[in-house]
């Protein structure tokens, strides 16, 4: 049964993830700590490990055969991406679970009230 709430989960993620190009993340980390009893840490770990051979390879592929990929930008922005992403994770195991996903909704909040009614 666990195998199909993942498989589920991965399909629902990839779904919005190719739909809106979030990444999955706004998805599978709040999915993982509310339905599948998760630490904030350990979705945030999951999440990355889940997301990096699909949705940055599939995903991507599609939208760059389609000509929406500024291939430059991508390149240049992926090494920040990559020294980024090593400097958060690292950061993010001092800070303890609670404080983490507040700052993790508190986040997601931002951005949907920018993204929804800002220009």
């Amino acid at each position: 049964m666990a195998i199909i709430s993942y498989l589920i989960l991965g399909i629902c993620a990839g779904l919005i993830s190719g739909l809106f190009g979030l990444g999955g993340g706004a998805v599978l980390v709040p999915s993982l700590v509310l339905f599948f009893g998760m630490t904030q840490h350990q979705a945030q770990g999951t999440t990355l490990a889940i997301m990096l051979p699909p949705v940055f390879f599939f995903a991507a592929w599609r939208y760059f055969h389609e000509g929406h990929v500024n291939v430059p930008l991508a390149i240049y922005a992926a090494i920040g991406l990559l020294l980024g992403a090593m400097i958060g994770a690292h950061f993010a195991q001092g800070i303890p679970d609670a404080n983490l996903k507040k700052a993790f909704g508190i986040f997601l909040m931002l951005v949907g009230l920018k993204m929804a009614f800002l220009k």
